[in-house]
């Protein structure tokens, strides 16, 4: 998942909870684990649930403990059978607990004996977290319904019951019964030329933690893009689409030049209604993208690199859980920025990674310290909000200070051989370590001391001596933004005609936190800022004119926040907006018309900033 889908809004503590080894997951893992399972649902729009059940293959640890326990949020469960060796089913004894708000409810399955499966009959509730209902209007097409999910990071147990932990990693089928002339996706086998029919089978070979399960349906179109590639949207957008992402094939053959072959067969991208609440979702297979990347210029297609990178980053090699999470983030947006390079240059990746330099310094000021660390204590913690820039960002910076010190010749042949070891696993830090030592440090003696290591990974801030990016473009960036400041330069001699998107992040980063209201008339005026077409530029636009009080601005903002329900982009405006008492009643108006189209996830996250 990209940096700019996590925002730090509160930590959220909650009661202690009898969580074991993850911190946010109740499952008795050292005792059992589900190596496979098998889902049998139906979608139905008109009650907003899935019905239908799920076989859960078991690998007993400890065979002489009969207590399954799996992770559930707000599921109506119906009934629970055993399954012999024999394929023979008995009922069996079971309970939930009562409910956490954050993490749900333990369901307790009592066993006479370590039956080899269990099948669980149950159905979803309509306000199940991981999932989003949309009416026909809801969407772009205006003709049919919408639903699909958002696993990551602990709402598969909101419309599956399993061991919601990304340490554990299974294999799954499903078949799925949809209305006809609607097409089911899956983070799994997909197929182009699937007949409409309303009956759909899946399988994911490769084993994947829980949060990587998804699922889509709805009113889509695909076009073909490449060998292994292919975009689904709906009709109005998919041309659009496959043309923004039409070097997706190139990137994924960068990325196996560098770090060895692509491992899950095809890479297929859904563009999703723009309620989606995050960037883009790696889902194994096929990534889940917010229309918001759209540009039309190629020029937000970074996102795309991010969700591939995580192909091997993340997907391949997994964090053991969500407080290792820069295995996860780090790594992928280091690999993200190379791809970035090998497809587009080093002008532009360089560029990115100065702005994301920058933003996770300015992001990190006001942090507590153990929110800045690499490694926090997330113990109680919701990892929706307790999550930052600093596991994406600082993470890559500290494997960029890496390779540095090592060079490229010896650190990418290293990174690839990390992917290989631990290719389909999930692990901590202590085994990055354990690894890097070995493989990494040892032959390469003197080149980083432990002290350092320990800076980057278990101290606030970021190191004196972290590598420092510098782009040349940007230098004439900061000196047309200095003399405009300073009234030497009219807006419309920027120069800003052949700026590329990073070039306009940079020049609006830099600008004080509020700048005179003719200033950004004049502004608007020569550049059409205000209903620009690039989502990036926008939200940062629109919170600089919430903070200097241009009001002219806020009818283009009330679209923008209608339209898009990306927690990235919307967010930052509602709390620039809570900020006056004006701006917070603008705010709430606004956010009564957007709501029915917000995922569950961002409509929580406004509700907060919004509160009296």
């Amino acid at each position: 998942m990209s940096i700019r889908d996590f925002i730090l809004v509160s930590m959220l503590l909650v009661p202690a909870s009898a969580l074991a080894g993850d911190p946010h997951s109740y499952a008795n893992t050292d005792a059992v684990r589900v190596r496979a399972a098998a889902l049998d649902l139906k979608v139905d729009f008109s009650d907003r649930r899935l019905t239908g059940n799920v076989r859960l293959d078991l690998d007993w640890k400890k065979p002489d403990q009969h207590s399954l326990v799996l992770d559930t949020r707000d599921l109506d469960i119906e009934r629970v059978v055993a399954i012999d060796a024999a394929g023979k089913e008995k009922a069996a004894r079971f309970r939930l607990d009562a409910r956490d708000p954050i993490f749900g409810s333990a369901l307790r399955i009592e066993l006479p004996e370590a039956a080899p499966s269990v099948r669980i009959h149950y159905r979803t509730a309509p306000t199940a977290s991981g999932l989003q209902w949309m009416t026909p209007e809801q969407t772009a097409g205006k003709k049919r319904s919408f639903m699909y999910s958002q696993s990551q990071a602990i709402h598969a147990r909101s419309w599956v019951p399993l061991q919601d932990t990304p340490s554990v990693r299974f294999t799954y089928t499903a078949q799925i019964a949809a209305p006809k002339g609607y097409r089911v996706l899956m983070s799994a086998d997909n197929d182009a030329a699937h007949p409409l029919n309303g009956a759909f089978r899946f399988a994911m070979k490769q084993p994947i933690p829980s949060y990587l399960l998804a699922i889509a349906v709805g009113d889509l179109a695909v076009r073909q893009t490449g060998p292994r590639t292919a975009v689904y949207a709906e009709a109005s957008v998919v041309q659009s689409a496959a043309k923004e992402f039409e070097d997706t094939e190139s990137m994924i053959e960068a990325a196996e030049k560098l770090y060895g072959p692509y491992r899950w067969e095809r890479y297929d991208i859904l563009v999703l209604p723009a309620s989606f609440p995050f960037g883009g979702m790696e889902n194994p297979r096929i990534t889940f993208a917010t229309p918001t990347v759209i540009a039309g210029d190629k020029s937000l297609v970074g996102l795309i690199a991010h969700e591939l990178a995580h192909s091997w980053s993340g997907n391949l090699v997994t964090n053991a859980n969500w407080q290792h999470m820069w295995l996860n983030e780090g790594f992928t947006t280091y690999v993200e920025n190379r791809i970035v390079e090998a497809v587009y240059g080093k002008d532009e990746a360089v560029m990115q990674l100065v702005v994301d330099d920058g933003e996770v310094r300015e992001e990190m000021a006001e942090m507590s310290d153990n929110a800045q660390l690499l490694v926090p204590d997330l113990n109680g913690v919701d990892p929706d909000e307790g999550l930052s820039g600093v596991p994406y960002n600082k993470g890559r910076w500290f494997l960029r200070f890496l390779e540095l010190r090592y060079g490229r010749e010896v650190f990418d042949p290293f990174l690839r051989g990390y992917f290989d070891h631990f290719a389909f696993q999930s692990i901590d830090t202590d085994q990055f370590l354990a690894y890097y030592e070995e493989h990494l440090a040892k032959p390469n003696p003197g080149k980083v001391s432990r002290a350092e290591i320990d800076a980057w990974l278990h101290k606030p801030g970021i190191p004196a001596d972290a590598p420092v990016s510098r782009s040349p473009r940007f230098e004439a960036v900061d000196t047309a933004r200095t003399e405009w400041l300073a009234g030497q330069r009219q807006a419309d001699a920027l120069g800003a005609n052949r700026w590329v998107t990073y070039e306009w992040l940079h020049f609006l980063n830099g600008l004080p936190a509020t700048v005179p209201v003719d200033q950004l008339q004049a502004l608007d005026r020569a550049w059409k800022l205000t209903g620009t077409g690039n989502a990036e530029v926008a939200f940062r636009w629109y919170a600089l004119t919430i903070r200097s009080g241009y009001v002219q601005a806020r009818p283009a903002i009330a679209g923008f926040v209608e339209r898009i329900g990306r927690r990235k982009l919307v967010l930052p405006l509602y709390e620039a907006l809570a900020k006056t008492a004006d701006g917070k009643a603008f705010a709430r108006q606004v956010y009564a018309k957007a709501k029915p189209g917000y995922h569950p996830l961002t409509q929580g996250s406004v509700e907060r900033v919004l509160a009296d």
